[in-house]
């Protein structure tokens, strides 16, 4: 059930990054409203309703190291947003990603709201690859873990000072979805403007 879950909040947070992705892409130069809309049919599936605080970053990087590799994602080309959910009552916040050319996916979320110098452990989080004309390689949350034992999503600043989101990240994830399946260490950055 716990992985089911999971996979709900990875589902909901990836929906979020093509929907900016594609609004992105259709206003490049007139980034005016930086809101974004879960309007589809699977978002109203899994009783996810949109709450203020949904934000298209338009300047700022979303680093993500993954053994050897780092990615970064630049809201200047790419698509980065700050969500902030509402799952069947409970809230949920977290940052998700999508590169222009749609061959990298990154979403991580911690449970309850946003606060500015307080870490929330990890409730979900996916990073999915598609590199050219291979099979996707997805990686998810180890369930060699814990739930609370995840990581940790620290907030050094939100939504103050002109800065949308700052902060790093540390999680586990793994290719497979079995206890004995092989994780990998995951760090991250991010530090996100709207203005």
């Amino acid at each position: 059930m716990r992985r089911l879950f999971t996979g709900f909040v990875c589902l909901a947070l990836l929906v979020m990054a093509v929907l900016s992705s594609c609004q992105k892409d259709e206003s490049v130069k007139a980034a005016k409203d930086t809101s974004v809309q879960l309007l589809t049919d699977s978002s109203q599936k899994l009783n996810v309703t949109p709450v203020p605080g949904n934000y298209l970053a338009i300047q700022g990087t979303l680093e993500v190291k993954l053994k050897d590799s780092t990615y970064v994602f630049d809201a200047t080309r790419d698509s980065i947003v700050f969500v902030n959910l509402d799952l069947d009552g409970k809230e949920y916040y977290g940052i998700t990603a999508i590169n222009k050319e749609h061959t990298v996916s990154f979403g991580i979320s911690s449970p309850g709201t946003p606060i500015a110098e307080m870490a929330g452990d990890i409730s979900g989080c996916q990073f999915l690859l598609h590199p050219n004309e291979k099979t996707n390689v997805e990686y998810t949350l180890t369930q060699n873990a814990k739930p609370q034992d995840y990581g940790a999503l620290l907030m050094d600043k939100y939504n103050q000072d002109g800065i949308l989101a700052k902060g790093t990240f540390h999680t586990y994830l793994a290719t497979g979805n079995k206890a004995e399946s092989n994780f990998n260490v995951v760090d991250g950055s991010f530090d996100l403007k709207i203005k």
